[in-house]
């Protein structure tokens, strides 16, 4: 149809502005804890473990509420809901900034978990209705690079402030530009023109879940968002501990700026899912899967700035396969394709939240090779899912592999 957003114009440049926008917002507080662990452990004098729950509690939380939110936008419409998000994202970090306890921090995590499903998976779900079909895969990936940003910006900022400062002042500084950023999300992103709202019936709702759990093709891509999120977080979470620790006692704030490795993020993303227009998903996705068991491989090597390389090569693999496989989703989903994305970013989070956990197992018991040890079994799962899902869509000419 003549009315989709296609690449090249001002509102394709709008809505891609918008939704980065929304993606550096809702990354940058999502993750905001993770590099300042070690120093909530500290202040509240809990332990590391504990301390991993204002991730994991928040992770767990989104991942619940995602497939709520994402049914609920097939009725109140898509760009209402996202704006609402991010402007109480911006609020709530605000008063996690001033939460006198861990315990009163952990429950306002949890109401910011909830509070974050009002983005990820119903911008999924926009560009999908919105833009030119031709374009989709250059329109995620550039969303897609938007998460990458933003979880570099949160991880830089709270770990230098904090150095500098302290914890407080750091989530104080997201909490206000994330406010500045759902302001001029509100006014940039155009309004939809393909969404048509559905009358609210729960019953209907979780049938047409139960149908997109029945499609093997969108079930692998589940269980491929939940392995590549698995493996990634796992690796973030305990790099960390292993550069604050001797042979490499490296600070708080070095660690910190060792996320600009995110940087490789943002652009393999967008090369990866315009590659994945041009030649295929099949191969571009098992590519970047490749590239993340290799990075892994190289993490284990002893020699500090082969280890940092190593890393660099899995997070450019796991952004370029986590855009190919939620834009896969999109284009497999016949009906309700927010409720098709809020799945797919279920079983994402729900891949973050065990993933994080029980790399903190292997960690305690078997250090850096452990945490290797079990990415790499998620990542050989993950090879078997690409194969599964590159032989049924190949049967069928709309989801070309």
């Amino acid at each position: 149809m003549d009315d989709y957003i296609k690449k090249g114009t001002m509102d394709f440049r709008k809505a891609n502005l918008a939704l980065f926008a929304g993606a550096f917002s809702t990354f940058a507080n999502l993750y905001m804890t993770q590099p300042v662990l070690p120093t909530l452990s500290k202040v509240f004098h809990i332990s590391p473990t504990t301390a991993s729950l204002s991730l994991s509690l928040t992770t767990a939380s989104l991942a619940i509420s995602m497939l709520i939110i994402g049914s609920l936008s097939e009725a109140w419409g898509r760009k209402s809901i996202m704006t609402f998000s991010m402007i109480a994202v911006a609020i709530l970090t605000l008063l996690i900034a001033f939460a006198p306890n861990y315990h009163m921090l952990l429950i306002l995590r949890i109401i910011q978990g909830i509070v974050f499903a009002g983005l990820p998976a119903i911008a999924m779900a926009y560009l999908g209705e919105e833009i030119d079909p031709a374009s989709l895969g250059a329109a995620m990936g550039l969303y897609i690079s938007g998460n990458s940003i933003g979880g570099l910006a949160g991880r830089i900022i709270m770990g230098t402030v904090s150095d500098f400062f302290n914890w407080r002042i750091g989530m104080m500084t997201i909490g206000i530009i994330s406010l500045l950023v759902a302001i001029a999300f509100y006014f940039l992103l155009p309004s939809s023109k393909h969404f048509t709202p559905e009358k609210l019936a729960f019953k209907p709702l979780f049938k047409s879940l139960l149908m997109h759990l029945k499609d093997p093709a969108l079930l692998s891509l589940f269980g491929m968002g939940f392995l590549l999120m698995g493996s990634f977080v796992t690796m973030y979470n305990y790099i960390g501990f292993q550069l604050l620790e001797p042979p490499y006692s490296l600070s708080q704030t070095i660690v910190g700026w060792i996320f600009l490795i995110y940087l490789v993020g943002t652009f393999s993303s967008a090369w990866m899912g315009g590659l994945a227009d041009h030649h295929g998903r099949y191969k571009i996705l098992l590519s970047g899967i490749g590239l993340m068991i290799g990075g892994a491989l190289l993490s284990l090597v002893g020699i500090l700035f082969i280890k940092i390389l190593g890393i660099a090569i899995f997070t450019f693999g796991f952004f370029g396969g986590h855009a190919i496989a939620s834009g896969w989703v999109g284009r497999r989903a016949t009906h309700d394709k927010a409720q098709a994305s809020s799945l797919y970013l279920f079983f994402y989070y729900v891949g973050s939240s065990i993933g994080g956990t029980t790399g903190g197992i292997f960690w305690s018991n078997f250090g850096w090779i452990g945490v290797i040890s079990i990415i790499l079994i998620f990542l050989l799962i993950a090879v078997i899912l690409t194969s599964i899902i590159h032989k049924i869509t190949s049967k069928n000419v709309l989801t070309q592999a």
